[in-house]
This record gives structure tokens, C-alpha cells and sequence, in this order.
């Protein structure tokens, strides 16, 4: 957070975006956008859980503080307007330094700013006589209630001459395009957020022991983030040792980590509003044994795999096909599976130990924004493109499952740029390779 009354370190991206934003939007046939951030939320009491703006909103603003709405204006001439809370002194020896109108518009570039009390007052006017409202309804009711009693407000001045507008087009549609392709800041962001995220996985190897509880390296993770500069955790971190690895979502990490498990932590910081997501897997004693290698070089095989198909021109499922190619074979070569390749891929047996796809996209959400498929076919994948390589294998306990496999569960995670002519994975300074992993657990033990 930058100090009361200094401007944010980097906005011109976020005003090139809105200006991005109206150009589509006039293209489209002009109009109206408007768009709040998110709601603080009560935890229990009067106590709120800590405020994270809404993704969408901080995407095309910067501005992080509640109660703000944007308002962008793409008619014969285009205008950007922010309403936030007004300048309050006693409020701001409460909860701490609020922008108001006047700071907030020079800081971050808005042709007007008004206070959120002044919104149900100015915004029927901005929506008068325009073809178009761009916004985004179904996600809150009292925000969709809102937008309709401006609506109706404009409509009961039909006599006037005033025309509402005719149609409405999802905001979150048109942004979720943008939002898929990076510029040069946000990648600048997530490499650090993935250095970030990678020295504290590397801070976790380094802590873990038998006998000590996944909530103490979730300690670990989480100290590291926040001393490096992250705001948060970029989502609940999963401490999953021994059979809790095979949990896909697991979250409680109150157990012990015993001797000869495996421990998944799948975690990442947030970044000034951008996410990393690292996945590794290690072995708590500090070596693997056999059957935990076996299937550790078998997923890192997969990810290699699928980060050799992840490359411009590439459709969006190739990275997964190619994973899944390798598990299957690898499947059956351990006896986990039995049959022919071509049958366990067509039959889909191998969905028993890799049941999820092999990534998603990654930005200011974990999972962030952007369809998958165009016109019902798997997108082509882009320079800029930014998304998660996780291939992974969870073996139960079960009878017909041969027992020196039962509890493995293993997942190998990275964060992908796509390049010019592939992809870069920021996330590799978390070690991943078995000797490297081994060896930073020994150095740890004895140094």
C-alpha cells in the first residue's frame, strides 16, 4: 500500500486498460459501462474479514479502497468517472487514510470523481440518451437492484425527451478477453510474485520434519510471504501430508507429518492484486523412497510433456493431452493400470489416479478469467497467455492397488508464460527435480 496521499507507484497500465476498454466498447456501439468493487464482508459480529477489492474493478482502476464504482462513458466523447467515499476525518482516525474524490481523481487519472454517496443521484444522468449498458448482472442483487432503479430513473423521464438504454451487454465478458492476455506490467508483477512464492516452498522444504504438524509449515509458507512484501496468500494453502495428499482441496493441515510420507503443499502469495500457485512434493524424511520416485519422476515427466505442448498455436487441451499420454503409459508400467494405452485413454481408466485437468488460467484470480473454449472449440493459446502446468497422481489405498503405491499422492505444479515460441515457467526456482529436492532437505539437516 502506498503511503497516505501518494499516488499509486504504476498507474498508466491500468489507464491504458480503460482506454482499451472504451475503444471496444465503441466499436460495439458505445455506451455505458459501470462497474463496483466488491462489498466488505461481516466475519462474524462487527468484526469484517480483511477487504480484498473486486479483480475486475482494481483491473481497470487501481484503486483498492470499498465502496467505489466506475463509471466509463464511450459516446461522442468518451469519459472516465470514479465515486468513492468521501474525505471523512473522523472515520480516517478509525480505519485509516481514504483517497476521496478530489486526491483519488488526479492520482488515478480520472476525468471526474464524486463522492459513492452522489452514484444513485449522477448515474441515471450518465445513462440517459446512450444505446448501450455494460455491466454485469446475476453476481449481487442489491448491485443489480441498483442498476435497475437508475435504469427506471431515466425511463420515467421519457417524457423529457430522455432515452435509456435499449440493450445490455456483460462487462465481464468484454474484460475477460482483456484480462487473458498480460501486458508488460502484470507479467512484471507475477514474476515476482512467483520468486516470492518459490523461496517460501523452498523455505517449507527446508522446515519440514517428521513429527512436526502441516500447520507449522503452512507457518513457514506464510511467514515468507508476507516478509517478502505479499499481501496475502494468493488462496488457502494445502498442507497435505501422507494420505491427505490424495485430497485433492485438502485444507485442515492440522496433522503430523510422519516419517516416510510424502508432503503436497500446493500455495502462493498474492502480488498487488496478482496470484502465484505453486504445487510440490517432497518426501518428510528428506529422501524418497522407490516407489514415492517411481511415481515422482512419472507426473515430472507428464509436466515436462505438457510444457512441450505449451506454445503459441497450441489449443488450449494440448498440454493436458500430452500429460495425460505419459500418465496413462506410466499407469500401466506400475501395474496401477491394465490394458492397452489406447484403451485406458479411450475408457478413461486413468481418471482412478489423475482425476483434473493439467492447468487453468492464472492472473489476478488463481483461477482466473477467460473462457477456455471459442465457438465450442479449445482456444488457441497466445503470447501472453499466462497459465498453470499441474499435472499430478493420487493413489488410495485399495485392493487392488499394489500397497507399495497406497498413499502416494503427488502433484507438480509451475506457472507458464507463453512466449514467442513456447512457454517460461517462473515458479522453477522452487526446486523439483528429486536430487536437487534431496539435496536441499540434507543441506537444511546439516548446514
Amino acid at each position: 500500500m502506498n503511503a497516505p496521499g501518494t499516488a499509486p507507484m504504476d498507474t498508466p497500465p491500468f489507464r491504458a486498460r480503460r482506454a482499451r476498454l472504451l475503444q471496444r466498447m465503441q466499436a460495439a456501439g458505445g455506451g455505458v459501462a459501470i462497474l463496483p468493487t466488491a462489498p466488505e464482508r461481516v466475519r462474524n459480529r462487527d468484526a469484517h474479514y480483511a477487504y480484498r477489492h473486486d479483480s475486475y474493478f482494481y483491473y481497470l482502476t487501481a484503486f483498492r479502497e470499498p465502496e467505489a464504482v466506475v463509471v466509463l462513458v464511450a459516446g461522442k466523447e468518451t469519459k472516465q468517472i470514479l465515486f468513492c467515499r468521501e474525505k471523512n476525518e473522523e472515520r480516517e482516525i478509525w480505519d485509516g487514510y481514504r483517497w476521496g474524490p478530489d486526491a483519488a481523481r488526479a492520482a488515478f487519472g480520472f476525468d471526474e470523481a464524486w463522492t459513492i454517496g452522489d452514484l444513485e443521484k449522477r448515474l441515471p444522468d450518465y445513462l440517459a440518451d446512450q444505446p448501450l449498458l455494460w455491466t454485469s448482472l446475476g453476481y449481487d442483487n442489491d448491485w443489480d437492484a441498483r442498476v435497475l432503479g437508475a435504469l427506471n430513473a431515466v425511463r420515467d423521464k421519457a417524457r423529457t425527451g430522455l432515452t435509456p438504454p435499449h440493450s445490455v451487454r456483460d462487462l465481464r465478458a468484454e474484460l475477460d478477453e482483456m484480462r487473458l492476455v498480460k501486458d508488460a506490467s502484470e507479467l512484471a508483477t507475477m514474476r515476482q510474485a512467483a520468486q516470492i512464492s518459490a523461496a517460501a516452498h523452498c523455505r517449507a522444504m527446508r522446515a519440514t520434519r517428521p513429527g512436526r504438524h502441516e500447520y507449522e509449515i503452512e507457518a513457514e509458507l506464510l511467514h515468507a510471504f508476507r516478509a517478502a512484501g505479499s499481501q496475502a496468500p494468493a488462496y488457502t494453502s494445502i498442507v497435505a501430508g501422507g494420505a491427505n495428499a490424495c485430497v485433492l482441496h485438502y485444507v485442515d493441515n492440522d496433522q503430523r507429518l510422519n516419517d516416510g510420507d510424502l508432503l503436497l503443499i500446493d500455495a502462493g502469495c498474492e502480488l498487488d492484486g496478482y496470484a502465484s500457485d505453486i504445487t510440490r512434493t517432497f518426501p518428510v524424511s528428506g529422501r524418497f523412497s522407490s516407489p514415492q520416485r517411481a511415481v515422482y519422476e512419472l507426473v515430472l515427466a507428464a509436466q515436462a510433456a505438457a510444457r512441450e505442448a505449451t506454445r503459441p498455436g497450441a489449443h488450449w487441451n494440448q498440454p493436458h493431452d500430452a500429460a495425460v499420454k505419459v500418465l496413462a503409459q506410466g499407469m500401466l508400467d506400475l501395474g496401477l493400470l491394465q490394458g492397452s494405452l489406447d484403451g485406458v485413454l479411450e475408457n478413461g481408466d486413468y481418471r482412478r489416479f489423475y482425476m483434473h485437468r493439467t492447468g487453468h488460467w492464472l492472473g489476478m484470480d488463481v483461477h482466473d478469467a477467460g473462457e477456455y473454449k471459442l465457438g465450442g472449440e479449445w482456444r488457441p493459446l497466445v503470447e501472453g497467455m499466462v497459465l498453470t502446468i499441474e499435472p499430478g497422481c493420487y493413489i488410495r489405498a485399495a485392493e487392488d492397488v499394489p500397497e507399495a503405491f497406497w498413499n502416494i499422492g503427488i502433484r507438480i505444479e509451475d506457472d507458464a508464460i507463453v512466449t514467442a515460441d513456447g512457454c517460461a515457467l517462473i515458479t522453477e526456482d522452487a526446486p523439483k527435480a528429486v536430487a536437487d529436492i534431496e539435496a536441499l532437505m540434507r543441506d537444511a539437516r546439516h548446514g
